[in-house]
């Protein structure tokens, strides 16, 4: 057998045990697979962090908004009540049981610096997309590399999950309505475990489509981008490598 074949054999058979997963969680009474509350610390408040924290707030959790703009920040805040709150990157980092960080990629350096003692063993969601129109030659880089590993590499100790960057944050509100999933990766089970159960609140489906290294595919121009259900997904990345 070739290192080629051997590679797509290896792919099915994560994808098969990705979607036996899904259908014994999804066989669960509702309450015993329901997700526990959680501090939600928000670096990056714009469409995506915004979108997501609105929408988990309203869930039951508890969140923390943090940009380069506080008073947006307190505004957001104030808009959703008593559990939402605005800060420093710092204390929503510290602040957060799980984070998200939806920044532009050419920020994700200088924020992994910022609070690196405080992402160390954390559940962290990278709703990151390098774009190198915007953010030059560091999105140039995590195209080559991958984005899943790069953002890895500029965020050490986080128990990193890729998930959010396959769809436009306009569609994340209404996206359950229409049957489809959400394509996730990452290679800690536990925070795949967390991040799952945060986007089936959002109405939507979690498709684990592999490791850090198919974080490469999500994100827009790849052919995980878009709408798609959870057969769908799945079909798409057995294709992929």
């Amino acid at each position: 057998m070739t290192a080629k074949v051997r590679r797509r054999e290896d792919r099915r058979e994560f994808l098969k045990a990705a979607a036996a997963t899904g259908l014994a969680l999804a066989a669960m009474p509702h309450a015993a697979r329901a997700q526990a509350k959680l501090k939600l610390g928000f670096v990056g408040s714009g469409h995506i962090g915004g979108t997501l924290g609105s929408l988990w707030h309203k869930a039951g959790h508890e969140v923390m908004f943090s940009s380069l703009d506080l008073e947006h920040d307190k505004q957001l805040a104030a808009g959703l009540g008593a559990r939402a709150h605005a800060g420093t990157t710092r204390e929503a980092a510290a602040f957060g049981d799980a984070i998200l960080i939806a920044v532009p990629y050419s920020a994700l350096p200088t924020v992994g610096k910022e609070i690196a003692d405080l992402l160390k063993g954390k559940v962290v969601i990278d709703a990151c997309n390098p774009i190198v129109a915007r953010d030059g030659e560091i999105a140039s880089w995590a195209h080559e590399k991958g984005a899943g590993l790069a953002s890895a590499e500029l965020l050490p100790g986080a128990r990193l999950v890729r998930a959010f960057n396959a769809i436009g944050y306009g569609r994340l509100q209404e996206a359950g309505a229409r049957n489809t999933a959400m394509p996730i990766a990452g290679d800690d089970a536990k925070a795949l475990e967390i991040a799952s159960g945060l986007v089936r609140e959002i109405g939507l489906e979690p498709v684990v489509v592999g490791g850090l290294a198919m974080g490469k595919y999500l994100m827009p121009g790849t052919p995980l981008a878009g709408e798609h259900t959870a057969a769908q997904i799945r079909e798409i990345a057995a294709t992929l490598k």
